[in-house]
């Protein structure tokens, strides 16, 4: 293998960033997964919960994009805050990337597998041996595609995302068209209203609601592999982070809106990881309402694919900075991708996987896993909040919109995740909390291990 380990660089454009950036958030699959569990926990105030997580979220992109101009790097959070704050932190930013990672192998392959059995065998749906073996069978499909390079991976992630479009806008507007009238819901004012939140109801939601916007940071961790522009001050990446994080805060608050008029909450709560299924059969005719559960594949596959690619250029990164064992900084000669970083998480997605099968039942596994994965979000993102806040204070003598893009918005996004972060751990189970908060504290293990 290579002896001076390098991706392929100047690879992806601007526009293959913004589709990895919508991918990586993967609109359908966070819809799909993730709906059903914000609304049992704030019912209809899930609209503010996620337009309001949309602006905190918009806060760690400018960071992201700020802190990107240290150097473009795989690592990213890792090597950002590493730079910052010194090594340790970095070292564990990097680490919540890959933990959370590594529990979204389950979370988001299972989704896959549901709706795989819905289309092929759906007597086996509730099945957790028959769901935990499909879903092993495509993380190894989607494995198997991110090895072959990156520019495969574009490929198919602008392929996917165009179907995954206009299937949901098909849904947006038949929505509004069959049920305005006759909401489920009758759309209140409250729906968006700051002041129907607790503190209590606001940390609930949020931490669900993170999840939603979660994955465009793969655009950062792609950087050294996209193009870089003089007349641009962060390139390719930074403006596929951009324009997929405000693409998705519109997305996800209409998306939520046309949930909440059409479906009532028991249909929500039944349809589970099918609520786009659910929405469907109620406007359309079969075989028509299955396009949805189409869509929902897609974008799952979509999202592991980038998910892959995140985990394995975190991975390859500290390894090639000595913070991990070089192994994993072995590049294929002929790819130019880091293959031991990515059998990696498929490894790891299998033993998971082979283990979430005997759990109880689908839901229990996906609730547990979105919130232990909502909390490691927080803690390496808040970690990059504070580091471009930091490292870029004397712009708070430059000008307001210098200040307010560069310090104060990265910043006040950084303390809400820390607040949510802290006020969500007494509200979990044992189980959730040793997904999150053990899953953090493990990783002082490989540290140590790779010191000595």
């Amino acid at each position: 293998m290579s002896e001076n380990p390098q991706l392929a660089k100047n690879t992806l454009g601007g526009f293959e960033s913004f589709v990895m950036g919508i991918a990586g958030t993967a609109p359908a699959f966070s819809v799909a997964v993730t709906t059903a569990t914000i609304v049992s926990s704030v019912g209809v105030l899930s609209v503010g919960s996620v337009l309001y997580c949309g602006f905190i979220m918009f806060g760690i992109t400018l960071a992201f994009i700020h802190l990107s101009k240290i150097t473009p790097n795989a690592g990213a959070a890792y090597a950002w805050v590493g730079h910052v704050f010194g090594p340790i932190w970095g070292y564990f930013a990097g680490w919540g990337l890959l933990i959370a990672s590594i529990f979204f192998m389950v979370s988001a392959t299972i989704p896959a597998a549901t709706s795989t059995l819905l289309l092929l065998a759906p007597s086996y749906i509730d099945s957790t041996e028959a769901v935990a073996g499909i879903a092993a069978l495509w993380l190894t499909l989607i494995t198997a595609v991110v090895t072959r390079g990156i520019k495969h991976s574009s490929y198919v992630q602008i392929t996917f995302t165009v179907f995954e479009t206009a299937i949901l806008l098909a849904l947006i507007i038949g929505g509004f068209i069959r049920y305005w009238g006759s909401p489920a819901h009758p759309p209140s004012v409250i729906w968006f209203s700051p002041f129907s939140f607790s503190p209590q109801l606001f940390a609930t939601g949020a931490l669900t609601a993170i999840f939603f916007f979660w994955g465009w940071d793969v655009t950062m961790n792609l950087s050294e592999e996209s193009k870089s522009s003089a007349k641009r001050i962060s390139g390719a990446a930074s403006t596929g982070a951009f324009w997929s994080v405000l693409n998705m805060m519109l997305f996800f608050t209409i998306m939520i809106v046309v949930i909440l008029i059409v479906l009532t909450d028991a249909e929500i709560a039944s349809a589970d990881t099918n609520v786009l299924f659910a929405v469907a059969t109620k406007l359309f005719p079969e075989p028509w309402n299955y396009l949805a559960v189409f869509c929902t594949i897609l974008s799952t596959v979509g999202t592991i694919e980038t998910q892959i690619l995140q985990f394995s250029r975190s991975l390859f990164s500290m390894a090639r900075d000595g913070m991990l064992h070089s192994r994993y900084a072995k590049i294929h000669p002929q790819w130019q991708t880091p293959w031991a970083a990515t059998v990696v998480i498929w490894a790891m997605g299998m033993l998971l996987l082979f283990t979430s099968s005997y759990m109880p039942s689908v839901k229990v596994i996906l609730s547990s896993s979105i919130l232990a994965i909502g909390f490691q979000i927080c803690f390496y993102m808040s970690l990059a909040g504070f580091a471009c806040a930091w490292h870029y204070r004397h712009k708070l003598r430059t000008g307001l919109g210098s200040a307010l893009g560069c310090v104060l918005w990265p910043l006040m996004s950084a303390l809400f995740m820390v607040f949510i972060a802290l006020y969500s751990i007494p509200t979990f189970d044992l189980l959730t909390n040793l997904l999150g908060l053990g899953g953090l504290l493990i990783g002082f293990i490989p540290l140590m291990l790779n010191r000595k």
